[in-house]
């Protein structure tokens, strides 16, 4: 399969994830990041990403199953030139702190390098200090804020 890598040792394979019936698998670890997200307006949102070129990624374990995604992004904005954005990085609980994340961030920046991105950017919780502390010491730094502004009550 196109896109794989291994962690010598680890156990685990990384591997793009394909086809919305595929992603639609991954929901129990969507639902870690997002607990009120339900499996229909997973499939919802996924339906209206996917022509906008969102891409998946998983971490598997020996038996194949899915410990750790990132959902991603390849697009261009001024400020930042051609970029890859990560989008819903989450790795399985009992799977932390043990090389899955750094597997998954290694895979993301080697195909930002195939396509020949400027940069790497994400967004982080801001409740979700485990995510800074990961993402600092894998080299990521502050540029900006990211404003929200809900048109939905």
């Amino acid at each position: 399969m196109r896109n794989q890598a291994e962690l010598p040792g680890s156990g685990y394979q990384i591997q793009e994830i394909k086809g919305l019936e595929h992603m639609l698998r991954q929901h129990r670890l969507i639902q870690q990041l997002n607990p009120s997200m339900t499996l229909a307006r997973y499939e919802e949102l996924l339906r209206q990403m996917l022509p906008n070129g969102y891409r998946m990624v998983g971490a598997f374990d020996g038996v194949g199953t899915c410990v750790g995604l990132s959902g991603f992004w390849i697009n261009t904005k001024l400020y930042s030139g051609k970029y890859l954005e990560p989008d819903n990085f989450v790795v399985e609980e009992a799977h932390r702190s043990g090389g899955v994340g750094k597997l998954l961030s290694d895979w993301m920046l080697a195909e930002a390098q195939r396509h020949n991105c400027d940069t790497v950017m994400l967004d982080a919780y801001v409740t979700n200090s485990a995510a800074h502390r990961f993402y600092f010491r894998e080299g990521f730094h502050v540029k900006s804020y990211h404003f929200f502004k809900s048109l939905k009550v």
